[in-house]
């Protein structure tokens, strides 16, 4: 295929990033960290779709030159309404398939996975998708437990219906404490239409991380001067300490998280969605007082989003922090997907 479509910065400041003619859409989009992936790739976005109000703001913020409206949902969109594209590009909601969600869902006595009466159903509009437009690849995201999920029942689901549709599918767990000081694994399945494949063409490899890659320390990531607001107060210090100290009686593992400014090997436990209730999983101890959970700003630097396209100091998000906390505990970690689309668009100037 011929280029003609200028790379968006490489988030990892990549040589390897080259313009194609590739198109992608962007489903479940979030904020858009899928989307910042690819585009660093030297994709273009022609759809997005994502149903919360709130993420749809800061996706607009980020990406406004788009020429439709994210914000609709994915169950009730018709197959007409999409265009054509090269790349689907799915972080399908994780809650029925995640060790939280299971236990939620089992907490109330409903069905979760596959039999749930809603988000269980989400893979579904994915399939409806690729089986109508037949996108050369795709690529999912989704929670390590996707694999182990009904004793691996719902993954073999998955990967059946996509083979059925013709495309030859493989399948990764991640862990993006190679490129972040994150501790954050991910399952990403790719796929290729069988169709335009060359009979001897090799399969798709997933790039390899390891300990020898570039990745910013805590320290780097750290706001020198953070709002005092952030520190714990005297009571919810004091709670956590006894819960974690309750915990430990019982021989459990439950209990807050420290992270220390001075030590550059450190890797934090994985930002989740709740991190706004009290910040327990990833605390900054500066050895003066209280700990103080990350700002916004800093879960932003801890997921790799760049800070020349997000502009939170620039007080371009006009959210609250109790939803940016959220939407990045929500997202991606964009070096992973930017190589990861880097590899996928090589594979397919190759067919």
């Amino acid at each position: 295929m011929t280029s003609t479509v200028s790379p968006a910065e490489s988030v990892l400041g990549s040589s390897e990033t080259e313009s194609t003619n590739f198109t992608f859409i962007d489903l479940f989009a979030g904020i858009g960290g899928m989307r910042l992936g690819f585009e660093a790739a030297g994709l273009k976005c022609v759809y997005s779709v994502e149903i919360d109000k709130y993420a749809c703001q800061t996706y607009r913020e980020n990406f406004p030159d788009d020429i439709h409206d994210p914000q609709r949902d994915i169950t009730v969109t018709h197959v007409d309404e999409i265009p054509e594209h090269d790349v689907l590009v799915a972080g399908f909601p994780c809650q029925p398939f995640s060790l939280a969600g299971v236990s939620k869902h089992n907490s109330l006595g409903t069905n979760h996975g596959f039999e749930h009466e809603t988000q269980g159903t989400l893979f579904f509009d994915i399939e409806r998708i690729l089986k109508a437009k037949k996108p050369t690849a795709f690529l999912l995201e989704n929670v390590k437990n996707l694999k182990s999920h009904d004793e691996g029942n719902t993954f073999k689901v998955i990967l059946r219906k996509l083979h059925e549709l013709g495309y030859d599918v493989s399948n990764k767990v991640i862990d993006a404490r190679y490129v972040v000081p994150q501790h954050r694994e991910r399952t990403y399945i790719v796929g290729f239409l069988k169709s335009i494949t060359p009979k001897k063409y090799p399969e798709f490899k997933f790039p390899e991380f390891s300990e020898s890659d570039s990745r910013k320390t805590i320290d780097e990531i750290l706001e020198k001067t953070p709002d005092p607001k952030y520190t714990l107060s005297e009571h919810l210090w004091r709670y956590l300490q006894d819960y974690a100290m309750k915990h430990r009686a019982k021989g459990n593992g439950f209990g807050f998280g420290l992270i220390y400014r001075t030590d550059p090997s450190m890797i934090t436990r994985t930002l989740s969605a709740r991190y706004h209730k009290d910040g327990s999983e990833i605390l900054l101890d500066e050895g003066d007082g209280r700990p103080r959970r990350l700002t916004p700003t800093e879960c932003m630097r801890l997921m790799g989003f760049p800070e020349d396209r997000f502009r939170i100091t620039d007080f371009k998000i006009k959210v609250s922090d109790t939803q940016l906390y959220r939407q990045f505990g929500n997202s991606v970690v964009v070096p992973v997907i930017e190589r990861i689309a880097n590899k996928m668009a090589d594979h397919l100037r190759k067919m």
